[in-house]
C-alpha cells in the first residue's frame, strides 16, 4: 500500500445509546506496547466504567501480527470483534480505539451491543483528524567524507529520514526510505555521489 491513515493526537468522542454512555477515546500507537500502554491509561482514567473494551491495529493495516481486541466483560464478540471489523476496514494504521461503557440500566441485547460498538467507532473514525503515514524501509548509505556535505545537503531537502550516522573510516548514515518514492531517489543519489557510494537495503525496499 502507498499509505494508510493515522490519528495525529489522542480525541475522544461521545455517544448515547439508551442511557449508556459510549465514550471512544482514538489514538495512535505504534506496536502492541504502545497499544497496550494506551488502553491501561483509559482503564486508569475511567475507573469507574462498567466496560473498557479494545481493538487496535498497532503497525500497517495488513500486518495481522499487530491486530488484537477485546470485549472486555460484554458477550463474547459483541465489543471487540466488531470494533476491530471497523478499524480493519478504515485504512486506519498504527491506531487502537477504546470504548469506554457506563452501563445506563437498559440491556441492549447482543444484536444491540455489537451495532452500538461498532456504531461508536464508525462514527469516532469519521470524526477523526488524521494524517497520511507512509511505509518506510531502512537503508544504509556508505560515502567517503568528502561526499559528506551535498549529501547530507540533498538529503534535507528529501523525504528521506535520517536515522542514525557513524564515522570510522567512511560514513555510515541509517535512512529511512519511503517505498513508494526510493527507486527515483536511489538513482538521483548515485548520480549526485557518481557511483561512489555503497547502499544496504532491506528487501523490501
Amino acid at each position: 500500500m502507498d499509505y494508510y491513515l493515522s490519528p495525529t493526537h489522542t480525541q475522544r468522542f461521545d455517544l448515547e445509546i439508551k442511557n449508556s454512555q459510549f465514550l471512544t477515546t482514538v489514538s495512535r500507537t505504534k506496536g502492541r506496547v504502545a497499544a497496550k500502554a494506551f488502553i491501561d491509561e483509559m482503564k486508569q482514567r475511567y475507573p469507574d466504567a462498567n466496560h473498557h473494551c479494545w481493538a487496535f491495529v498497532a503497525g500497517v493495516p495488513n500486518n495481522a501480527h499487530l491486530w488484537d481486541q477485546s470485549d472486555d466483560g460484554e458477550p463474547k464478540g459483541t465489543a471487540g470483534k466488531p470494533m476491530l471489523n471497523v478499524l480493519q476496514h478504515s485504512d486506519f494504521g498504527e491506531t487502537t480505539v477504546v470504548v469506554t461503557r457506563f452501563f445506563g440500566g437498559i440491556k441492549l441485547g447482543a444484536g444491540g451491543l455489537v451495532r452500538a460498538y461498532s456504531q461508536a467507532v464508525q462514527e469516532a473514525l469519521s470524526q477523526t483528524i488524521y494524517e497520511s503515514v507512509y511505509p518506510r524501509s531502512p537503508v544504509q548509505l556508505k560515502i567517503t567524507y568528502p561526499l559528506l556535505g551535498k549529501v547530507e545537503y540533498w538529503l534535507e531537502q528529501s523525504d528521506i529520514e535520517i536515522t542514525n550516522k557513524t564515522y570510522s573510516d567512511s560514513i555510515m548514515i541509517d535512512l529511512a526510505v519511503i517505498e513508494r518514492t526510493w527507486p527515483e531517489q536511489k538513482v538521483i543519489l548515485t548520480d549526485l555521489c557518481q557511483g561512489s557510494l555503497t547502499l544496504i537495503e532491506s528487501d523490501k525496499a
